[in-house]
C-alpha cells in the first residue's frame, strides 16, 4: 500500500502544527485588504430597553470618521434579519415562535452588549473613539434572566408572540406508556438538576473583514468559521437575499470554534453592509472583553428527572421536564441543542423501553445560546447518569452492577431505541470494564484511606454514555489532481484545531493509495467547495467527510480504469488498480495515477465515452446518524478545610468507531475532558438581576488551568459503525459528555462521606465548603 505507516488508524503527526506553533498561521485578523477601514460598535449597557433616540452626529464629526449607522439604516437597505435556521414544530404541530434578529437594534434592545450602532474610521483608534460619542437615549424595561423565573405568569415579556416567553414546548415519547410504567415502577429515583451557563472562550476571538466588489456586484467576507458554506447560505439566502455565488466567504486558520463560530453574526453582517455602503473594506477584531457580551453561550437549564424501575433494578422508563434559556433572541442554531440533541441521548446506553421528554425553550434577558462542545448531549448523559448513581444509592445497589444490568447487549443490535433511533453498533459493558482497569476502580478503597488520614475526602466517580453524531447526513468532496502534481480533496467542513489536513490525508493517501506527502486538503473557499456540505459541526466531519472522500476516490479510480484503458489500448474490464497505478491484469503493463493524470490534461480532444479528467466530485449520504459512546471515570480529592477540589486522576475509553489518527483523538478528548470538568469545577456566566455578566473577564470566570487537570488515562474500544464506508463514529464531543456526569458523581462521592449527595455545578470551593459546614 502506497499509504504506507501514513494511511487510517496510524499515529501521524500533525502536519499543520509547524506553523501554527512557530506565528506562521493565518488567522482572520491577518487579512489586510487595500484602503480598509475600521470599524466600532456601541453596545448596550442594559439588558432590556425601548431605544427613544439615536444621535450619530457628533460621531460622524470626528476625526477619521467615514461613516456611521444605526439599524434602522440596515433595515432601510433592505438587510434581512439573522435567521433560525433549525425551527421546530411545538407538541401540538404548531410552528415555534420566532424572533427578529437584526444585526444592529430596532426598536429595543435585550441583552447587554448587543449592538446599537457602529462607527467606521480610516484607524481602529478613531472608530473607537468617535463610537464613544454616540449618543444613545432608552426607557429601560423590566428585566428577567433566570429561565425558571421567565415561564412564571406576570413575569415581563420579551417578545409579544411568546407568551410565557416561551418559543417552543418540545415533547417526543410515548407519555402513555412512560407513565404506566412508573405507575408500576418497584422504585422511582427523581432528581432536579441545573445547568449552569457558560462562555465558549475560544483561543482566537472572533473576526470579520469585508469589501465589496462593484464589478462583480458580490460581497466577500474573510471571518473564522466552522464551514463556508453554512455561513454563506445563511448570509446569502436570508439576510442579504443575494444569489450563493453573489456572497463570497473565505475562512483560513481558525484557534478554536466548539460550535460557536458556526453561525452568521450581527458583526459580520454589519461589516459586509458598511462596506458596500462606504465603498470600502470594512474590517472588525473583536476583543476578549466583546467575546464575553457578544459569542454566543450555553447549557443553561434546569431539568427535572424520573428513572423508574422494576423489582429487579431494570430501568422501565423515564420521564425528563427539561426549561431550556435562549438567551434574548434566537441563535441561528439555538433550540437544536435542548430538544433533539438532549432527547436523542437520553436513552444512553441502556435498555429502556419508555421515555418521554419536553423541553420549554424560553426568551430571557442574556446573550443568545448556541451550540457549544456536546450541544445538549452533556446535559442528557448528566442528568441520566446522575440518576443512576443516586438509584444505585436508594436501592442498596453498587452502581456498576446497576450499569450492567441495563446495558444494551451487544447481540441486540441493531438496536432500536424507544424514540425510534438505530443504534448500530457498541459494546458498552466491554468498554466500562476496560476504564475500570484501566482506572484501577478495585484500589480505590486503599487510595480513599490514604486520603482520610491527611484529613481529605476522595471521591470516585463514573459515567458511561451514547451520543448522537452527525446532525445534517449529507456531505460532499471534490478530488483534484493538481498541476504540481498533489492531489487535493476539497472539502466543505472546516477544521477550527481538529487537524483535518492531516486527517483527511490519511484518508485519502489510503483509500487511494497514494503516499501521504502528496496529499493536500483544501477547506474555507466558497467559490471553490463542493456543492454539497455544511461545517464541522455535531462531531460530523469525520464520518461525513471521511464517507464523501470514500465515495469520491471510487469515482476517481473508475474514471482512471476508462482511461488507462484507453492509454493502455486494453479493456477496461482488464484494468487493476492497486499501489496508486492501474495496470493491464497479467502484464507488467501500468502507468501511476499521477502521470494518468497529467498526461490526460495533455491529450485534447478524447472520444465522447471518456471522462476529460480524474477529477471527481461526490456526495455521501448517511442513512443515519453516529452513536458514539465510552466509559469515563474521574477520581477527585477534596480539602475539607478549604472546599478546594483536586482532580487526581482521569480515565476515558472511547468507541468512535474507526480512529482515523489516534494521536489526534487522543488530544480531542483531553479538550473536551478539559471543557467538560470546567464547568463542573467554576466556569458559571452569572448575571445579575439586572441582565449584567458579573463574569464578563477572566479574571470573574473561571477557566480551567493545566494545572487543575491530571495526566488522563485514555484508551479505545473501537467498534466500526456500518454507516459510512471508514466506520467513523466522531469524538469531538466524547471528552465533554463524559467529563460533566463523571466529575460530579465523583465529588458526590467524596462528599456522600459527609452525608452530601446533592449538588449543583459548578462545585465551586464556597459552595463544597458551605455544603461541608452546613452554612
Amino acid at each position: 500500500m502506497s499509504s504506507g505507516s501514513f494511511g487510517i488508524s496510524q499515529h501521524v503527526l500533525r502536519r499543520e502544527d509547524q506553523n501554527l506553533i512557530t506565528g506562521a498561521g493565518n488567522y482572520s485578523d491577518d487579512t489586510r485588504f487595500e484602503g480598509q477601514t475600521f470599524v466600532a460598535f456601541l453596545r448596550s449597557p442594559v439588558a432590556h430597553a425601548a431605544i427613544t433616540s439615536i444621535d450619530l452626529s457628533a460621531a460622524k464629526a470626528a476625526p477619521g470618521v467615514i461613516g456611521a449607522f444605526t439599524g434602522e439604516d440596515l433595515r432601510a437597505a433592505g438587510i434581512g434579519d439573522i435567521p433560525n435556521m433549525t425551527p421546530f414544530a411545538n407538541h401540538d404541530g404548531s410552528p415555534m415562535h420566532l424572533s427578529s434578529r437584526p444585526a444592529l437594534a430596532v426598536g429595543k434592545v435585550r441583552h447587554v452588549g448587543e449592538i446599537v450602532a457602529m462607527v467606521i474610521a480610516e484607524t481602529g483608534g478613531q472608530a473607537a473613539d468617535a463610537v464613544e460619542l454616540v449618543e444613545f437615549d432608552f426607557d429601560t424595561l423590566p428585566t428577567i434572566v433566570d429561565v425558571e423565573e421567565a415561564v412564571a405568569d406576570g413575569a415581563p415579556q420579551l417578545w409579544d408572540n411568546m407568551p410565557n416567553n416561551t418559543c417552543l414546548d418540545f415533547r417526543i415519547g410515548d407519555a402513555e406508556r412512560a407513565d404506566a410504567a412508573f405507575a408500576g415502577a418497584a422504585h422511582v429515583t427523581t432528581l432536579r438538576l441545573k445547568t449552569n451557563r457558560i462562555v465558549a472562550a475560544s483561543m482566537e476571538p472572533r473576526s470579520a473583514t469585508a469589501r465589496w466588489d462593484a464589478v462583480k456586484d458580490r460581497y466577500e467576507l474573510v471571518s473564522g468559521s466552522q464551514g463556508v458554506n453554512a455561513m454563506r447560505r445563511m448570509l446569502a439566502e436570508s439576510i442579504f437575499q443575494v444569489p450563493p455565488e453573489k456572497m463570497h466567504v473565505v475562512t483560513r486558520d481558525v484557534g478554536g470554534g466548539f460550535g460557536m463560530k458556526t453561525q452568521a453574526y450581527p458583526e459580520y453582517v454589519a461589516c459586509l453592509f458598511a462596506a458596500k455602503a462606504l465603498g470600502r473594506p470594512v474590517k472588525w477584531q473583536g476583543s476578549r472583553s466583546e467575546s464575553f457580551l457578544a459569542d454566543n453561550q450555553a447549557r443553561d437549564g434546569v431539568m427535572n428527572g424520573e428513572l423508574a424501575f422494576d423489582a429487579d433494578g431494570k430501568i422501565v422508563g423515564m420521564r425528563v421536564d427539561m426549561v431550556a434559556a435562549m438567551g434574548g433572541y434566537l441563535s441561528s442554531h439555538g433550540p437544536a441543542a435542548a430538544t433533539r440533541n438532549v432527547c436523542n441521548c437520553l436513552t444512553g446506553c441502556y435498555d429502556n423501553p419508555a421515555l418521554h421528554f419536553r423541553v420549554r425553550c424560553v426568551m430571557t434577558n442574556n446573550i443568545p445560546i448556541g451550540p457549544y462542545r456536546g450541544a445538549g448531549r452533556p446535559e442528557a448523559a448528566y442528568m441520566l447518569e446522575r440518576l443512576m448513581d443516586k438509584a444505585a444509592r436508594e436501592m442498596g445497589l453498587d452502581r456498576i452492577e446497576l450499569r450492567r444490568r441495563n446495558f444494551i447487549d451487544p447481540a441486540a443490535m441493531p438496536y432500536t431505541t424507544s424514540l425510534a433511533q438505530t443504534y448500530d453498533s457498541g459494546e458498552f459493558a466491554a468498554a466500562m470494564d476496560k476504564a475500570l482497569e484501566l482506572a484501577d476502580w478495585d484500589g480505590f478503597p486503599a487510595r480513599r484511606a490514604e486520603s482520610e488520614q491527611t484529613g481529605k475526602l476522595r471521591g470516585l466517580g463514573m459515567a458511561c454514555f451514547v451520543e448522537t453524531a452527525g446532525g445534517f447526513l449529507e456531505e460532499g468532496a471534490k478530488i483534484e489532481f493538481a498541476d504540481d502534481g498533489f492531489v487535493e480533496a476539497i472539502l466543505a467542513v472546516q477544521s477550527n484545531g481538529q487537524g483535518h489536513a492531516t486527517s483527511f490525508a490519511q484518508v485519502v493517501s489510503d483509500r487511494l493509495d497514494v503516499p501521504f506527502e502528496k496529499v493536500r486538503i483544501v477547506e474555507g473557499d466558497s467559490d471553490n467547495t463542493p456543492a454539497t456540505g455544511f461545517a464541522s459541526v455535531a462531531s460530523r466531519s469525520a464520518a461525513l467527510a471521511s464517507g464523501a472522500i470514500s465515495v469520491t476516490v471510487d469515482a476517481v479510480i473508475e474514471k482512471g480504469r476508462k482511461l488507462a484503458g484507453h492509454i493502455l489500448e486494453a479493456a477496461e474490464a482488464d484494468i487493476e488498480y492497486a499501489g496508486g497505478a492501474f495496470r493491464v491484469a497479467g502484464t507488467d503493463r501500468e502507468i501511476d495515477i499521477f502521470d494518468l493524470a497529467a498526461q490526460v490534461k495533455t491529450m485534447g480532444d478524447l472520444p465522447g465515452d471518456l471522462p476529460p479528467s480524474l477529477d471527481s466530485e461526490e456526495d455521501f449520504t448517511s442513512p443515519e446518524q453516529t452513536y458514539p459512546n465510552g466509559c469515563h471515570v474521574c477520581e477527585v480529592e477534596i480539602d475539607p478545610d478549604t472546599g478546594v477540589i483536586d482532580v487526581v486522576g482521569y480515565t476515558a475509553v472511547d468507541d468512535c468507531g474507526t480512529v482515523i489518527n489516534p494521536m489526534i483523538v487522543h488530544g480531542q478528548v483531553h479538550g473536551g475532558v478539559a471543557q467538560g470538568l470546567g464547568q463542573v469545577l467554576g466556569e458559571h456566566a452569572i448575571y445579575d438581576d439586572d441582565g449584567q455578566l458579573l463574569a464578563g473577564s477572566f479574571m470573574d470566570y473561571m477557566m480551567p488551568r493545566a494545572d487543575d487537570l491530571p495526566s488522563m488515562k485514555l484508551g479505545f474500544h473501537s467498534v466500526p459503525c456500518t454507516t459510512n464506508p471508514i466506520g467513523a463514529k466522531g469524538a469531538g464531543e466524547a471528552g465533554t459528555t463524559g467529563a460533566l456526569p463523571a466529575g460530579m458523581n465523583a465529588i458526590l462521592d467524596a462528599l456522600s462521606a459527609r452525608g452530601i449527595t446533592e449538588m449543583d455545578m459548578p462545585a465551586t470551593p464556597d459552595k463544597v465548603w458551605t455544603a461541608l459546614n452546613g452554612s
